[in-house]
């Protein structure tokens, strides 16, 4: 069966495809990128109707994690004591099965009946691909909290996971959509240690977040303003990936996103998705042949589609941006190039962006 999730993640968080110097320079920031103060973010969002309701005490906070499964009996009860072990325990876990036909729901069961029905509630999935299981459980009403956190299956929490995401969430205006994400450990099937994921040093954006998501979704923890907006777009929306998504709109809505450069989770590695958070050359290749290929431009068409829907929330200057790059991915090569500067796009690195001007030249963004 193909990984489609870790086809997708094959570009979008990884060493894949900022435009050299000759186009866009590596210092390059967006035109009009302003560091907000908190003060101005937050007059952003005073008049709309997102939740603005935070606990006076970090301790007290509650996180609703929120797991995806399909046949993960594997590592699914390693995953599961990882969550246990969390030094913050105010959490709850949820897990949208799509139909596992291994043993996943016995291990369940013994969790369930080791940990108590408030602890772990389990639902059927839509069975419609990872990124739908992961929306539609973001979107259930009857799941409350004053924090949700996405996770995988397979992967191992740090201790300090939840605290460390809890903590810095805590520091955000409530009402402002904010959004914890960050590197990661890469683990094999026995729990070797295989390396590290790209570090990220330049500042999370939209005109970054149009060509590239900066880490997977098993890293992110989201405010209730952000689960906001996510809920709005809807269950049902189109879009290759549900962190992708989620970057993309919570930058869009002029909301707040911090990468932590500290891997806090392992990150496990198997055949089908070994590539993707790879920066062997083999890899690189890989990625640029799905450039090529146009899936690249596909995924890029399903998020403009998304975003055009959303367009009511976001902010006038990415309303812009996103006209532009809408418009410039139809022109020809000179106004290609001129449309995707004004728009200031760029990737994270030197390689990401040198695969994005190819991606240019080719029409294949």
């Amino acid at each position: 069966m193909v990984d489609h999730r870790s086809q997708v993640r094959l570009l979008l968080q990884t060493n894949a495809v900022i435009i050299p110097t000759l186009l866009w320079p590596i210092s390059y920031l967006p035109t009009g990128y302003v560091v907000r103060s908190q003060r101005d973010i937050v007059s952003i969002f005073a008049s709309r109707s997102l939740s603005n309701t935070l606990p006076s005490d970090v301790s007290l906070a509650n996180v609703a994690v929120l797991m995806c499964s399909y046949n993960g009996e594997t590592f699914l009860a390693e995953q599961l004591d990882s969550i246990e072990r969390q030094s913050h325990q105010g959490w709850r876990l949820f897990i949208s099965d799509d139909g596992s036909k291994d043993g996943s729901p016995a291990i369940f069961q013994h969790y369930c009946n080791r940990w108590g029905s408030d602890r772990l509630s389990v639902v059927s999935g839509p069975q419609k691909g990872f990124v739908a299981n992961f929306l539609s459980l973001t979107c259930r009403s009857e799941i409350q909290a004053d924090y949700f956190a996405w996770c995988d299956q397979d992967d191992i929490w740090n201790e300090d996971k939840l605290q460390v995401a809890v903590d810095w969430l805590q520091s955000q205006p409530s009402n402002v959509p904010a959004l914890y994400c960050g590197r990661t450990k890469l683990v094999g099937d026995s729990g070797a240690a295989l390396g590290f994921s790209p570090l990220f040093a330049l500042p999370p954006h939209f005109s970054n977040a149009l060509v590239q998501s900066i880490a997977g979704g098993n890293t992110m923890v989201f405010n209730q303003a952000a689960r906001d907006l996510i809920i709005e777009a809807g269950a049902d929306v189109i879009v290759p990936s549900h962190d992708w998504w989620a970057y993309q709109l919570v930058t869009g809505a002029g909301g707040v996103v911090h990468y932590d450069a500290v891997p806090r989770m392992q990150y496990r590695q198997h055949d089908e998705n070994l590539i993707g958070s790879n920066s062997s050359w083999a890899a690189r290749l890989v990625r640029l042949r799905m450039i090529f290929q146009g899936r690249f431009y596909e995924w890029n068409e399903q998020n403009i589609r998304a975003l055009e829907a959303m367009e009511h929330r976001l902010c006038e200057e990415h309303r812009t941006t996103l006209a532009r790059f809408k418009i410039a991915r139809s022109q020809t090569l000179f106004r290609r190039v001129l449309g995707f500067w004004s728009a200031g796009l760029y990737r994270q690195t030197f390689m990401g962006n040198l695969g994005l001007i190819f991606a240019t030249l080719l029409k294949k963004i």
